[in-house]
């Protein structure tokens, strides 16, 4: 794995120009061979921590060659509105070599290219809509022949002086062909759902229910997309049961908005938020000390670091990050009014208090600490080990009695039933069921979420960048977690601190690899997932 990570890591270097013939053929090789490596190991005298490793590493490779055979399929069915490319791609590659290039021959090139492309773009423009996989997939190749001529230029203009005389101005011509064609292939992406703006301004690109079952299996989690969503609203029903009591006791009876309300309104003043997320980390540290619940390396506990959140990130994160460095989402001086006051609504100290040990100790800021130290040649990172493991000691600290009082549960129970709303939201967005405004009106609706920071979690979840399945990844990585525990800890196989420390020195898999490890299983190398942890 060591070696291969290397190898990736090199072979990406040199072949840096994304979706070309050579790169694709030059990866694919890659995984044959180590998929064949692979395969002449011994694997029944593999113990089972190795084990473990041989099937996450060879489903791994297998998942690189689906990604690449996909490519492979999707590049050949838009190959007709390219048929320059593989010029443009050989002047790359003489450069990466030093090739004196010709250059009035090569002017005249760029010029000739630039006429096709011109013939191709309009003969674009009266086509109909493609499908939203090529439409992203031909703007890919146009912004990878970019990059390719513009490897070129910056490596001879100015160096050379009959370079710097003849091409500047056909490769400018030519980027901004470019440019354009890669927004005009954008344009056509035809998808009923992601591309119609239901007045959220938010344009994802919903997957379908084939798609999320095959990447749950690469998951590791043996559940359907209806069954999670059950999951979820067992869960939320739960919640449901846990508010109503925490709003009695603040005494608004089953009104538990109002309780909520009264939370929020707890929020401290401007400027005093780092000192107020001080006193609860603090708070949550000597909790977890106290309980003897995990090994915390001194190193770790001195040198997170704290920060703030620019308002322009608060769009998309509207509530703190963590790890190493914790930042702060607070309001700026820049803000419109009503959107400070619904930052410091939603990041009162009660609802804080769910989540400062999720993002740093023995959360965000342990796991990244602990990956960088033990079994480093693991990159088997999945939001299921990072988000579950997260959420799994919100939940725990919950179990051993660590919030106050009434507004303390009501601020944890927010953010448990956020988690229980985000299963919901997500699949039903990426079955193509709900909109974006749906996503968000829910939030409103059924968690009392600010209606900023509803936007705000709606479009960090469809267009932040993440997986389809990351915002699903939080509760039920959570409950993996706490089924291992319930087999090893409340089963006494393990104390509290045995259990922590030895998921936490495994590195990131999925959990059911980490289960598998823990329990010593005799691992097949066919290994299909299989364990469900939750009863429905």
């Amino acid at each position: 794995m060591v070696q291969y990570n290397a190898d990736r890591g090199t072979l990406s270097r040199f072949y840096a120009i994304p979706n070309t013939p050579e790169r694709r053929e030059r990866m694919k090789l890659l995984q044959d061979t180590y998929i064949k490596r692979l395969e002449q190991l011994d694997f029944d005298k593999l113990p089972t921590g190795s084990r473990v490793d041989y099937i996450l590493f060879h489903r791994n490779l297998d998942d690189e060659l689906f990604r690449l055979n996909e490519e492979k399929e999707e590049y050949a069915a838009v190959e007709k509105w390219f048929p320059f490319a593989e010029r443009m791609y050989a002047i790359e590659r003489t450069r990466r070599r030093g090739t004196a290039p010709d250059a009035e021959k090569l002017a005249g090139e760029l010029n000739s290219i630039a006429k096709e492309l011109l013939v191709k773009k309009a003969a674009l423009q009266k086509d109909s809509a493609m499908p939203l996989a090529l439409s992203r997939r031909a703007a890919g190749i146009a912004r990878g022949l970019q990059a390719s001529i513009k490897s070129s230029y910056d490596f001879y203009n100015g160096y050379d002086p009959l370079y710097s005389w003849w091409i500047p101005m056909p490769y400018n011509r030519l980027d901004s062909l470019l440019s354009g064609y890669a927004a005009l292939f954008q344009s056509k992406g035809k998808n009923a759902v992601s591309q119609k703006d239901d007045g959220s301004g938010i344009i994802g690109n919903p997957i379908g229910n084939a798609e999320l079952i095959r990447q749950l299996k690469e998951e590791m989690i043996a559940y359907t997309p209806d069954e999670l969503i059950a999951i979820a609203n067992k869960e939320f029903a739960w919640c449901d049961a846990e508010m109503l009591k925490a709003s009695r006791e603040m005494g608004f009876g089953d009104d538990w908005k109002a309780a909520m309300e009264k939370v929020k309104n707890t929020y401290v003043p401007a400027g005093k938020q780092p000192e107020a997320m001080m006193k609860l980390y603090n708070e949550s540290l000597d909790f977890i000390k106290k309980n003897q619940l995990i090994t915390i390396p001194a190193l770790a506990e001195e040198t997170w670091r704290m920060n703030m959140l620019s308002p322009e990130r608060q769009l998309v994160a509207p509530f703190f990050l963590g790890g190493e460095e914790f930042l702060i989402a607070y309001p700026t001086n820049t803000m419109a009014h009503e959107d400070k006051m619904m930052s410091m609504r939603g990041n009162n100290p009660h609802f804080s208090r769910a989540t400062v040990h999720h993002e740093l100790l023995a959360g965000h800021a342990m796991q990244q600490f602990m990956n960088s130290r033990y079994r480093t040649y693991r990159r088997f990172g999945t939001p299921f080990w990072t988000e579950g493991w997260a959420l799994y000691w919100e939940r725990l600290l919950w179990d051993l009695k660590f919030p106050q009082g009434p507004e303390d549960r009501i601020g944890m129970l927010f953010w448990r039933m956020h988690r229980c709303a985000r299963i919901i939201f997500s699949l039903s967005y990426h079955t193509n069921k709900w909109t974006p405004q749906q996503c968000i009106n829910f939030l409103v609706d059924r968690v009392n979420f600010e209606r900023a920071n509803a936007e705000g979690e709606v479009r960090r979840s469809f267009t932040g960048g993440y997986g389809p399945l990351y915002q699903v990844a939080y509760m039920i990585g959570g409950l993996q977690f706490e089924a291992l525990k319930k087999e090893l800890v409340d089963g006494g196989k393990m104390s509290y601190r045995e259990f922590h420390d030895a998921v936490i020195t495994e590195n990131a898999m999925p959990v059911e690899m980490v289960r598998a490890i823990l329990l010593k299983q005799p691992l097949k190398k066919d290994y299909k997932t299989s364990w469900r942890f939750y009863k429905l």
